[in-house]
């Protein structure tokens, strides 16, 4: 396996008041599972493929980077309580070599690539020069994707025909999966518009709209975004006979991100906004806490796995008293939903996540607890989906005959990072959820109910 790191400067100083925000948002950017902002929109309905083997395959390798983001250096600069995530080059060798003990991909040995970014400086620049290191150096056939939240990242590996299995909690809708087809995949997480209905219908459920007229709604400015609150959030909450206040905040930078939440809060608390829910990611569920606090506003809010219920635990001098007191929502990535000792379920508990244990066990690697498996096991997830897809594909190897393969193998294939699977029905693997909330007794997150399938 080999190896490549790239390193870039922090940001400039600010405000004392605004450099805590951005560092809190660019930390969430950067630590991996975090939740994230949604992706642009590219045009057209699906990408061609070039005739022949893909990027990357040869007569007898197929190379895969992995991306890594440096979170050593995300914690140092913000002293975030986080759960270390282990050495991830280490974890990447380990698949590799578990894939090439079983057969390969497709025959062919398994070349991985360890990639680390400095997700810290996120920008559309940085995301476009790693997007050339990968497919112009490296001609790289796949790339597991973490940490990559601009617009510009997807539509660039799709256009170079490289095929993208995200492991980064990014929310695509279907139609995006249908614009970037056959190159996008998501082997842990749900589609977006999934995940939408049953949030509302969660959220109704638990009694969050009770006696409520209004309900405000913080979502980032993307058109992958827009189009998903508006034409599936919106009208389910307006269903549900609620006025819907939309504060849209544009996640170009840090100046942009924190102005948008400053100005949602003191829109919805001036129109007496009482529950406020996310649609974007966990930047944003941070920040506009932290900013309704300092404006006396004190609303309820619904969360969800994409916000990072483990940040509000683990940090409790940024999120202050009282702000997760009622909050509710669902989860659907247990390694940053719920501590251990209150899951409901064992660990390891499926036959996917069993697997994905046992491999880095082989290789030595043990983990403390589910949260510091965040990255591992999607990782996993990745590794696993990219050799069934080889391995069933017919002809030369490239990004449509992969696809095709894993479209006619999809049934059954569970995720490791989540609950259930469905791969046979689209092209994002998360297939259940539990309703969660915010326990008092024990401040901590727990869940309620059974599992759930996304619809």
């Amino acid at each position: 396996m080999s190896s490549s790191r790239t390193k870039t400067p922090w940001w400039r100083d600010r405000s004392a008041v605004i450099r805590t925000t951005a560092v809190a948002a660019s930390a969430c950017l950067a630590l991996v599972g975090c939740g994230a902002l949604m992706p642009g929109q590219n045009s057209g309905g699906g990408l061609a493929v070039a005739a022949g083997p893909g990027p990357g395959v040869s007569s007898d390798s197929v190379k895969v980077v992995f991306v890594a983001v440096d979170l050593d250096a995300v914690q140092e600069t913000t002293n975030f309580i986080t759960a270390s995530v282990g050495d991830q080059e280490a974890q990447v060798q380990a698949l590799e070599d578990w894939v090439n003990d079983n057969g390969g991909v497709g025959g062919k040995e398994l070349d991985a690539v360890f990639r680390l970014y400095d997700g810290k400086n996120d920008s559309p620049a940085a995301e476009e020069q790693l997007c050339n290191q990968i497919t112009q150096d490296d001609k790289a056939f796949a790339v597991v994707l973490t940490g990559q939240f601009q617009s510009n990242a997807r539509p660039c590996y799709a256009q170079r025909e490289t095929l993208m299995l995200d492991a980064t909690l990014v929310a695509n809708d279907a139609e995006y999966y249908e614009e970037l087809s056959p190159y996008l995949w998501t082997p842990s997480f749900p589609e977006y518009n999934s995940f939408i209905r049953a949030y509302v219908e969660v959220s109704e459920k638990q009694g969050f709209f009770e006696g409520q007229k209004s309900v405000g709604v913080v979502a980032a400015d993307s058109p992958v975004n827009r189009r998903a609150v508006e034409e599936v959030g919106v009208p389910l909450l307006e269903e549900a006979g609620l006025d819907v206040q939309v504060g849209w905040v544009d996640p170009t930078d840090m100046g942009t991100l924190y102005a948008g939440q400053e100005q949602a809060a003191d829109t919805f608390r001036s129109k007496g906004v009482e529950r406020v829910m996310f649609f974007g990611g966990s930047r944003l569920a941070s920040i506009f806490a932290s900013i309704a606090v300092g404006r006396q506003f004190k609303p309820k809010y619904s969360i969800s796995s994409f916000d990072n219920p483990s940040f509000f635990i683990n940090n409790p001098v940024l999120i202050p008293d009282g702000t997760m007191d009622g909050m509710i929502g669902i989860g659907f990535h247990p390694p940053q939903d719920v501590a251990d000792d209150l899951l409901p379920f064992p660990n390891p508990d499926n036959p996917a996540e069993v697997e994905c244990v046992e491999v880095y066990k082989d290789a030595g690697i043990t983990f403390e607890t589910r949260e510091s498996a965040r990255v591992a096991l999607p990782y996993c997830d990745a590794a696993r989906m990219l050799k069934i897809g080889a391995d069933n594909a017919t002809g030369d190897l490239n990004a449509q005959t992969w696809s095709d393969a894993m479209e006619a193998n999809g049934d059954g294939v569970l995720t490791a990072a989540g609950f259930g699977g469905a791969l046979d029905r689209g092209r994002a693997g998360a297939g259940g959820y539990r309703a969660m909330r915010f326990d008092d007794e024990c401040q901590c997150f727990v869940y309620d109910g059974d599992v759930e399938s996304f619809e």
